[in-house]
């Protein structure tokens, strides 16, 4: 399937994905589609105000989790990296990491929706 392949170009563990979905495509598949959703309703930009963390902690956590069920493994480790510093108190570094994962992400996004 291309859209595997071309998602593992991008350093998703597909592979992992499936098996954590009993190996059924059209699962992931769908899961993929729920993770363009979440992406477009509850996206994180690294502009975000810096005195409430707690709705991007709350929305980064969740983007972390459905990324790590989906092996969608750039984002969930960036992610995990974002909800942890900010949760420290580092918002700086937060955005930093989120800033460089955007472009990633992006292309992520714009493989799954070529595809779906």
């Amino acid at each position: 399937m291309a859209l595997l392949e071309d998602l593992k170009a991008l350093g998703v563990d597909t592979d992992e994905g499936l098996e954590r979905l009993g190996g059924n495509s059209s699962l992931y598949e769908r899961m993929l589609i729920k993770f363009l959703d979440m992406i477009e309703k509850s996206a994180v930009q690294p502009d975000f105000d810096n005195d409430n963390y707690e709705d991007v902690i709350e929305r980064a956590h969740a983007i972390k989790g459905v990324s790590g069920n989906l092996s969608l493994t750039p984002i969930y480790k960036t992610y995990t990296d974002v909800v942890a510093l900010l949760r420290e108190g580092k918002p700086e570094k937060a955005k930093e990491e989120l800033a460089k994962v955007l472009p990633v992400q992006d292309e992520i996004v714009e493989c799954i929706r070529k595809y779906l």
